[in-house]
Formats: C-alpha cells, sequence, structure tokens
C-alpha cells in the first residue's frame, strides 16, 4: 500500500470532499473584493484563492476581473495603480498591433499561402461555435472573435470584456496557461500522447482495445483540445467553469487532459460492450454533449486522486521528464503554491 505524504493526504482529502459535498456558492464580488486591502493588494493567500475557484467557481460578475489574474494579464503582487498602468498599457500595445495588421494584411494575402489557409480556417471554425444560448441571447460577437483571432495568428503568438485589447491579452495569456491553442494547434498533440500515455497505465484493457480500433482513435480527440472541451457542456457557464479551473493550475497542472480521461470512461462500457468500430468510437465521443461541468471537473479529480494513491505522479516541479525510477511518467504535478505569475 502507497504512503501518502501529508501533501499527498491533502490532496486526496481535497479531491475526495470535492465529490462528497456539494458545492458552496461561487465567489461573489464583495467576496472577491475582500481578497484585497484598501490599496489593491492582495490580502489573501493566491493558493487558497485557486483553490476556492476549483471547488466553488466564481460568479459571473466576478470573472472579467478575476480571468486578469488568472490569466496573468495582471500580477497577483500588483496594486490597484498599477493595474491602471497595464490596462493602459495593453490597450495602446493592442492598437499599434491593429495599425500594423492593417498595413501589412495585403501584403499577407499575396505573399503567404498559410495566412489565407489559417484565415479560412479561423472562419469556418468560429461558424460552428454556439453564439447564443437557450433563449437565444447573443454570446459571441463572431466577427470580433474573428479579427482577434486572426491577430493572434499574425503574432504567432471568451469573450467577457468589454474592451477588444482586454480580450486580445486575455486569450494570448489563456494559451499560455492551457498549453494548447485552437489557433496554430500548439500542444495539442502533446496533450493527445498525455491522454494516450494515461489510458495505458490506469486502463490497460481499454487502451489495447482502442489500439486494436487503429492508431489514430484517440488523435481523433483532437477537437476536444482544440476547442478545450467547449462542445460537450449544456451552457456556456459550464465551459466558464472548466477553464477558469484550468487556469488555476488546481489540482495539477494539464487537469485537461484528466478531463478528457474522464470524459472517455464515460463511453467505455459502451465501447468494449459493443466492440465499436473507430469511427463508432468516434461518434460515441461527439455524443458526449450537455455535460455538467462541476461532475465531470469532480470526476476528473478523482482521477486525480487514484494517481496520487497509486503513487503515478512524477516528483513535484518536474512533470515534463521522463524516467522517475519505477514510476511511470505522468504530465501532472501536485499542487504547487504559484508564486510566480
Amino acid at each position: 500500500m502507497t504512503t501518502l505524504s501529508p501533501e499527498n493526504s491533502l490532496s486526496a482529502r481535497w479531491s475526495a470532499s470535492f465529490i462528497l459535498v456539494k458545492r458552496k456558492p461561487p465567489i461573489d464580488k464583495t467576496e472577491w473584493d475582500a481578497f484585497f486591502d484598501e490599496n489593491g493588494l492582495l490580502a489573501k493567500s493566491r493558493d487558497s484563492i485557486c483553490v476556492n475557484i476549483l471547488e466553488r467557481g466564481l460568479h459571473p460578475f466576478v470573472r472579467t476581473e478575476a480571468w486578469k489574474f488568472l490569466t496573468g494579464y495582471y500580477s497577483w503582487q500588483s496594486s490597484q495603480d498599477e493595474r491602471l498602468t497595464v490596462d493602459s498599457t495593453r490597450r495602446k500595445n493592442y492598437e499599434a498591433l491593429c495599425e500594423m495588421y492593417e498595413k501589412i494584411q495585403p501584403l499577407l494575402e499575396n505573399l503567404h499561402r498559410n495566412f489565407m489557409e489559417t484565415r479560412n480556417n479561423i472562419a469556418y471554425d468560429i461558424q460552428k461555435l454556439y453564439d447564443k444560448d437557450h433563449l437565444g441571447n447573443v454570446l459571441i460577437d463572431k466577427k470580433r472573435l474573428e479579427k482577434i483571432l486572426l491577430l493572434s495568428y499574425v503574432c504567432n503568438t471568451q469573450l467577457m470584456v468589454e474592451y477588444d485589447h482586454e480580450t486580445f491579452w486575455l486569450f494570448q495569456f489563456f494559451l499560455q496557461k492551457t498549453e494548447h491553442s485552437c489557433v496554430i494547434n500548439i500542444g495539442v498533440g502533446k496533450n493527445l500522447d498525455m491522454l494516450n500515455n494515461l489510458i495505458d497505465f490506469l486502463d490497460p484493457v481499454f487502451a489495447e482495445h482502442l489500439r486494436g480500433k487503429g492508431a489514430g482513435t484517440v488523435r481523433s480527440l483532437f477537437p476536444w483540445f482544440c476547442f478545450c472541451f467547449q462542445r460537450a457542456f449544456k451552457s456556456f457557464e459550464d465551459v466558464w467553469r472548466l477553464w477558469e479551473v484550468l487556469l488555476t493550475g488546481k489540482p495539477c497542472r494539464n487537469f485537461q487532459v484528466l478531463v478528457a480521461y474522464s470524459m472517455l470512461q464515460m463511453v467505455r462500457e459502451q465501447v468494449l460492450q459493443e466492440s465499436m468500430t473507430r469511427d463508432d468510437i468516434i461518434l460515441a465521443c461527439n455524443n458526449l454533449i450537455d455535460l455538467d461541468a462541476d461532475v465531470l471537473i469532480s470526476a476528473a479529480c478523482l482521477i486525480y486522486a487514484e494517481l496520487i494513491q497509486r503513487d503515478l505522479l512524477p516528483p513535484q516541479g518536474d512533470c515534463t521528464a521522463r524516467g522517475h525510477g519505477p514510476r511511470p511518467w505522468f504530465p501532472v504535478s501536485l499542487p504547487v503554491d504559484q508564486a510566480q505569475d
């Protein structure tokens, strides 16, 4: 039996309590404001705030500001005055990028085939997004989003904020934090490789079955990571709920891989019992819709707790290199107090 360290025990209890206890009300504006002193400096630890976001989520009125901290748009150590300066600087930089883009767009269209292909792909993918809720209320300005995605591509580098410059920078930081991109596919392949590793170690029977159906079966889950699971949920509120958890880095890095594994487990019995073909497996995965974010996050937290119990996590702070003695490599690390921005 694995002996858990105090930190591991805490993580396991954390995951278990998340499953067994009904989620408390999300962090509202009054509580969020209480996290800061009169100068706008953080008066509560970043780590405890992130744990609260994992367990409870954020009220919609809080997200506009909270996501700026979660993505790195704002430093957690900044004062109110410093954040005003950041806003001003980022607005000016964004305006300069827009001017540059207007000037070089004709050149890109004429000389760079990849630009035209990417622009068409962006336009195509945007049309597939859910832009209205069940009441018909518009959730996304698709033209605005297309412009921001194109700028992001040119710079190589959800619209829940009022200004375009804020949306652009939040998007850049979001891509960095989640380690994959729906624009230039940074890291999507890596996420799929990590998912394959996870299936191999936790569910070898299922892994063998998937391999027998073709090497590309798991790779066909590409859209899950490209769209960050957006299509799987019953509402945008659920999408934001998962995304803000991913941004906290809690309970571990690359939590999206555990989410994907949890989704695969939802179709596991059907796949094995019916001995599905590769195409049928993909169809079953694509039919995972109207999911509840809290249920999925809870399931992924249980997987995390199982990894700890089985001593399958790499040493803290070294979660990208292979080779850790008798322990297999995994793409997640133990929760840490992320003091850096």
